[in-house]
This record gives structure tokens, C-alpha cells and sequence, in this order.
């Protein structure tokens, strides 16, 4: 019976990482597209919210 189990999970482990092995993304690079360098956007927002001092029970 314990062999029976060893057996049953490492069967399931492996086709776990044949699974993982199979389902990642491959990515290439470009090399003939110029990479452009992303801007960032900077808004000023000008209602800022309060941060209450005492936080709420979460339950957890």
C-alpha cells in the first residue's frame, strides 16, 4: 500500500512538471524592432484621502 502511494504520487508529480515544462511561454526577441523607452505619466491627484490610524478586523 506504500508503495502503491509513492508510486501514484510521484507519477503525478512528474506529469506535473511535464505540464509546467510544456505550458511556459517562449518568448523571443526582436531583433529587427527598436525598442522604444516607456514614458511614464505622472497625474497630479488633488483629493487625497485620509488614512484612518485604527484599521478594521479582517476576521483572519
Amino acid at each position: 500500500m506504500l508503495l502503491t502511494i509513492t508510486f501514484i504520487l510521484s507519477f503525478l508529480v512528474a506529469i506535473n512538471f511535464l505540464l509546467l515544462f510544456f505550458s511556459c511561454n517562449k518568448t523571443t526577441k526582436r531583433t529587427g524592432i527598436k525598442e522604444t523607452k516607456p514614458t511614464l505619466i505622472i497625474k497630479n491627484n488633488p483629493t487625497k484621502q485620509e488614512v484612518p490610524t485604527h484599521l478594521a478586523p479582517t476576521g483572519s
